[in-house]
């Protein structure tokens, strides 16, 4: 039986081994935390546990076909709660409005409140992210290796009408005369991890991605990483947590297998990495791994991080919607902080109110950056101020702090980064490596490979990846069920 090994469980390692142990393959999930989901996690705040990672599921019908590839309905795994209000915008002086999962009452709540032109504005804004996401989905995102000679083939003309070149922020500029809308619209660039002022325009089909439908997990977005796990486990794939991988071995020109800390050895006859590209290239999985992403990570600016508190406690003042986001009074000012690798004095916060007296809060801060007790506590009472300054109080009855000092120890090789690579014009986005490394037999997934970050992308990855080692092995004699004709190593998996 041919056997593949994953380094690290989150999103697209645990795609890549569901769908490969359905395919009959033998796989070892090998993962240095002591639980899965990676990104994809829940802290625990006394007896509660909170969502602390990913706090809303989207892009549905991607995750139906991977559980369907698997010969699994989604819907008998996971209970998802869809979302009528898709988040709840405030300012400083307590203005809001709210955002739904309808654009018509959408455009209603814009033309209360900035006119009826805002309104017009906001239907072509939306029309034109729907066709951004139109294009960029079957021709882009769902491609293996896109590049934009391969875009440029498939998508043709239609590339000319959605503003591949400009930046999100001026493109918002040509709808939203209103400084407040432009600045709503263009938070879509930190779901990336990037500056509104210096990431594509194209992100705008971030936003018509929530319009096709926004839902919660009933017990937490933890539920979908359980749930991947579980239905692996089921088809024989083993999982061994706290077990982190120190070196990717080669034999004759083709990964091998991997040896952990520990000096245990697992045999393997093709290796996906889902870690962090930034690790590989440090050197950190050893001198062959290093050298298959040579090049990769040229130029590449890393992506922000966060300042995160899972809190509980009680929230008087106004009703919180499960999305809310509390913006900075000076939008430009708050991101040439981040880029000066400072703590915005006045950052916009986001907070996810699942209920149960259970809040996440986030504000965003540079990567590589490592602030002290003192300063993250300040940090946390400027937001617990701003709250205020909107006519919230939150009552902090206990929290777990994590920021990019924490992220960067947890996730090796990214200095606390979230989101891989910056978007810092378009070019970065053709920039991410695909599933295909220089070694035979090694492949990449997760978020920081294309298509990119966020749950759905990096669920993509896996499946991407999944396929890529498929092909490998029936191509290098090694089929799924049988002897391998090449085996790379005589070491057992662990």
């Amino acid at each position: 039986m041919t056997k593949v090994a994953i380094i690290g469980a989150g999103i697209g390692g645990l795609v890549a081994a569901l769908l490969l142990s359905h395919a009959g393959h033998e796989v070892a999930v090998c993962e240095a935390a002591a639980t899965p989901g990676g990104k994809l996690r829940e802290v625990a705040v006394g007896s509660a546990r909170i969502d602390a990672g990913p706090t809303v599921f989207t892009l549905r019908p991607i995750f139906e076909a991977i559980f369907a590839s698997a010969g699994e309905a989604l819907g008998d795994h996971l209970t998802l709660e869809p979302l009528d209000r898709l988040a709840r915008h405030v300012w400083d002086d307590g203005v809001r409005l709210d955002l739904f999962s309808d654009a018509a009452r959408n455009a209603e709540a814009i033309g209360a409140f900035a006119g009826p032109a805002a309104a017009e504005g906001y239907r072509k804004f939306a029309a034109k992210a729907g066709r951004i996401f139109e294009l960029l989905d079957q021709n882009f995102m769902q491609i293996p290796q896109p590049g934009l000679a391969g875009l440029l083939r498939r998508g043709g003309p239609a590339l000319a009408g959605i503003s591949p070149f400009a930046s999100l922020w001026s493109e918002l500029g040509q709808y939203f005369a209103a400084p407040r809308l432009r600045q709503l619209f263009a938070r879509y660039a930190t779901y990336c991890g990037a500056s509104p002022f210096l990431a594509p325009a194209t992100l705008m089909l971030i936003a018509h991605a929530e319009q096709l439908g926004v839902w919660r997990v009933a017990g937490g977005m933890y539920q979908l990483a359980l749930a991947l796990e579980r239905l692996a486990r089921a088809r024989g794939a083993a999982f061994h947590y706290g077990a982190p991988v120190a070196e990717i071995l080669v034999h004759h020109g083709r990964a091998a297998g991997v040896r952990l800390a520990d000096g245990e050895v697992v045999g393997a006859d093709a290796i996906i990495a889902n870690v962090d590209v930034g690790a590989l290239d440090a050197g950190l999985f050893g001198i062959a791994a290093r050298n298959a992403v040579a090049g990769m990570m040229k130029g590449a600016a890393p992506s922000l991080s966060a300042m995160t508190w899972a809190v509980t406690g009680t929230a008087t003042g106004y009703d919180l919607a499960h999305h809310n986001v509390v913006f900075s009074e000076n939008y430009p000012a708050e991101f040439i902080a981040l880029a000066e690798r400072r703590l915005p004095p006045d950052p916009t916060v986001y907070i996810c109110a699942p209920g149960g007296q259970k809040y996440f809060l986030l504000v965003n801060a540079a990567a590589g950056i490592t602030p002290s007790p003192e300063e993250a506590q300040q940090c946390l009472n400027r937001t617990l101020q701003k709250l205020r300054n909107t006519g919230l109080t939150l009552t902090v009855e206990a929290s777990v702090f994590t920021g990019p000092a924490q992220f960067a120890k947890a996730f090796p090789g990214t200095g606390g980064a979230l989101y891989g690579r910056s978007l810092e014009g378009w070019r970065d986005s053709f920039a991410r490596p695909g599933a295909v490394t220089k070694l035979r037999g090694l492949y990449l997934a997760g978020g920081a490979v294309h298509p990119g970050p966020g749950l759905p992308m990096a669920a993509i990855s896996g499946r991407i990846a999944a396929a890529s080692v498929s092909t490998f092995l029936s191509k290098t004699g090694a089929m799924p069920g049988g002897m391998s004709t090449r085996s790379a190593m005589t070491a057992p998996m662990r």
